[in-house]
């Protein structure tokens, strides 16, 4: 964890060796003291970096945000013990504290596999409106209660089978998918009283321009015409469009353009509308992931006037063993135990969010906003009213500051001393606050988000000893503060054995920590007992792969098992039901790549045959029989252990048989053999050696 109290010993280091006012006396002026000294005119520094606002100012600031969706991504953090919630929220969300991000971005469900799970649409079906379902309403809501000025962003991975109208392409019948997403954005408003601010058209896919037409026009005519539209999502290909087309110009708010690589094009700028990086990052969140972030939440706008950059994702809560485990602002995937950590990405954040806030100007390029002699940039925002002045400045090293995605051309950063010239409304300026990082690499810890007192100017003027990988924040704002818990509780395994009945969830919500990776499950009541149902009737609009091949799959505990025993409770109803479910054990992989997983699955089918299957599709059969399923409760047993493993249904053993060797090890799991309903209740999860316990209780099929 990035929580670390540094005692005199840190201060005085980090007084003494990191910045300084370089001065000719006898005495060292170091930053912090509090000697006062005049500042020389006569030292030599690398280049003059000026802060003026008498030439006017640059872009308009939108913001930092934070992502959660695309898709499961703060599915864990759902059932984290009630303080350790609170402060994980406060470190993403309260103004002053952590990361204070100023835009929350959230998946609007569509039933899809969108990275590491899926998120349940609130229209399943045409005939079927429901805001009680998923986490993103709650995420949104706790944002807005530690901060009620946070921007809100809304945008669809995928969309529900019957949005298609038969095809796989949202755009079929441009007015019933733009129905669809402002009845969400009223649901927000109805339900939770929620104002959306942004809505996005189809992440990452093409975009239509009779939609986003569609769409605005649906908006204003339905009383949402403050809700700005993000588009489209993917690149900067929607720029040529909005050039020849003023109809769908005065549409669109602002272009959004995902891993830019901290430029944009000549087409987006000539459109001079707002350019966003409104996906970014994407990379683990260890101290390279932090120089990532640091860098590209400078350089966005220095490089391609980016006035808004939101991190892909905003918090890792997902189970390791999904696509890009910890690619998050900071990492909370122990909900049993209470463990979280604050990364750095958490403080890189702060070093902007802390003492801008939207609606905020950039200075204009080499006034204030440009790249540092020796490597680095530096950009200086201005409070609207004028009287306050950000600068923050970075030394990102490049092999230190790898974002997963673009490439990251050769470039050099070396120590430099700059002088700081504060010109215009500025030159009145005797002090600024400091705020200092630096990332530590090679055996040296994190230096996170300290604050080393005032820098002193004279006549406007004061030098800076910049280091390599490190971040200043200058400012006039004196409201800044490293916000910090004690430590949590230390991490745990997945707890064994594991039961869930169900029974304490409110209706509509999926459980816990069944990470569904396609198809989507809630919980459901017949009056007599609550139980989960999986509700996906027909292949969706997918985002990718996984959503295309008619299966269900939700996944549970730790992809590091070997030897588990997995049970259920199910039924498949009499009416738009499925052709089958399954347990498994040694699930290794979800995500977009889910419908490729191998492991040990038992499939019980309606057609009366029991299945044992190295794979989820069903290819690798190693077992087969028959069975009988009536109606009603049944209950399937699977016990995997080394290379055999043993199946039952409602307590009758049906085999045991030897098992292929691979994979090793993965994720328990239930599902369904096709789309269509069906039940499940009482999972269990116990150890190989209980779970032998339980099944030599069980009879031996008599063949």
């Amino acid at each position: 964890m990035q929580q670390k109290a540094f005692g005199l010993t840190w201060t005085s280091l980090i007084l003494s060796l990191i910045i300084f006012v370089i001065i000719k006396t006898s005495k060292s002026n170091q930053l912090g003291y509090k000697d006062q000294y005049l500042v020389s005119n006569t030292s030599r520094t690398d280049q003059d970096l000026v802060f003026d606002d008498f030439l006017g100012f640059g872009r308009t600031f939108d913001g930092v945000g934070g992502l959660s969706g695309g898709g499961a991504t703060s599915k864990l953090l759902v059932n984290y013990p009630l303080q350790q919630q609170n402060e994980i929220l406060d470190f993403l969300f309260k103004p002053n504290f952590g990361a204070s991000l100023q835009i929350l971005k959230v998946e609007i469900g569509g039933d899809v596999q969108s990275t590491d799970g899926t998120e349940a649409s609130h229209m399943h079906n045409d005939w079927d409106e429901n805001y009680e379902r998923g986490y993103e309403w709650w995420i949104m809501t706790e944002a807005k209660k530690r901060n009620p000025n946070i921007k809100l962003y809304g945008l669809p991975w995928g969309f529900p089978g019957w949005i298609g109208q038969g095809t796989r392409s949202p755009f079929a019948k441009v007015n019933v998918t733009a129905d669809y997403i402002v009845r969400w954005v009223n649901g927000a408003k109805t339900h939770y009283n929620l104002s959306i601010d942004y809505i996005g058209i189809w992440n990452e896919k093409k975009y239509d321009i009779t939609y986003i037409k569609v769409l605005r026009e649906m908006l204003n005519q339905r009383g949402f015409q403050n809700v700005m539209i993000i588009a489209a999502d993917k690149k900067w290909e929607i720029a040529v469009d909005i050039e020849q087309d003023p109809v769908l110009a005065s549409s669109v708010h602002a272009i959004g353009c995902h891993y830019p690589g901290t430029y944009s094009t000549q087409e987006a700028l000539n459109t001079n509308k707002q350019l966003w990086s409104s996906e970014d990052y994407s990379t683990l969140n260890d101290e390279v992931g932090g120089g990532c972030w640091a860098r590209i939440l400078n350089q966005n706008y220095v490089n391609g006037l980016m006035t808004s950059t939101i991190s892909w994702n905003i918090l890792a809560s997902y189970y390791q063993g999904l696509p890009f485990f910890r690619d998050g602002l900071m990492t909370a995937i122990n909900p049993w135990s209470g463990y979280y950590e604050v990364n750095t990405p958490i403080w890189m954040t702060a070093h902007t969010t802390q003492f801008t806030s939207i609606g905020w100007r950039y200075l204009k390029h080499d006034s204030g906003v440009g790249k540092l002699p020796q490597g680095g940039s530096y950009v200086g925002l201005v409070s609207p009213d004028g009287t306050d002045l950000t600068i923050v400045i970075e030394t990102m090293t490049h092999d230190h500051s790898i974002c997963i995605r673009p490439g990251l051309p050769w470039y050099d950063v070396h120590p430099q001393l700059v002088t700081l010239n504060l010109k215009g409304s500025f030159a009145r300026l005797t002090s600024m606050n400091v705020w200092y990082s630096k990332l530590g690499f090679n055996g040296q810890p994190d230096i996170m988000f300290q604050s080393l007192g005032q820098l002193k100017f004279v006549s406007g003027q004061a030098v800076l000893k910049l280091g390599l990988d490190e971040v200043y924040t200058l400012t006039t704002i004196s409201t800044g503060q490293k916000g910090s818990y004690p430590v949590p509780p230390p991490s745990q395994p997945f707890p064994l054995p594991y039961l869930d009945d169900f029974e304490g969830y409110p209706l509509y919500q999926e459980p816990f920590n069944l990470a569904q990776q396609t198809g989507s499950y809630e919980v459901f009541s017949d009056g007599q007992t609550k139980f989960i149902r999986q509700m996906v009737l027909e292949n969706p609009v997918a985002w990718c792969d996984s959503d295309l091949h008619n299966k269900s799959i939700s996944v549970v505990g730790s992809y590091t098992w070997s030897d588990i025993f997995v049970e259920i409770n199910f039924r498949i109803p009499t009416f738009n039901s499925t052709s089958g479910v399954f347990v498994a054990a040694r699930v290794d992989q979800g995500g977009c790549d889910a419908f490729k997983a191998q492991g040990i699955y038992l499939y019980v089918l309606q057609s009366g045959a029991y299945q044992l299957s190295n794979d989820f599709a069903r290819t690798k059969i190693t077992q087969q029989g028959s069975v009988q399923i009536s109606a009603g409760w049944h209950t399937l047993s699977l016990l995997v252990q080394g290379t055999s493993a043993l199946g039952a249904l409602d307590g009758v053993i049906l085999f045991n048989a030897t098992i292929p060797t691979s994979p090793a090890s993965g994720f328990a799991a239930i599902g369904t053999d096709s789309y269509g309903l069906a039940d499940f209740d009482n999972l269990l999860l116990e150890s190989a050696a209980s779970g032998l316990k339980i099944m030599g209780k069980y009879t031996m099929l008599v063949k």
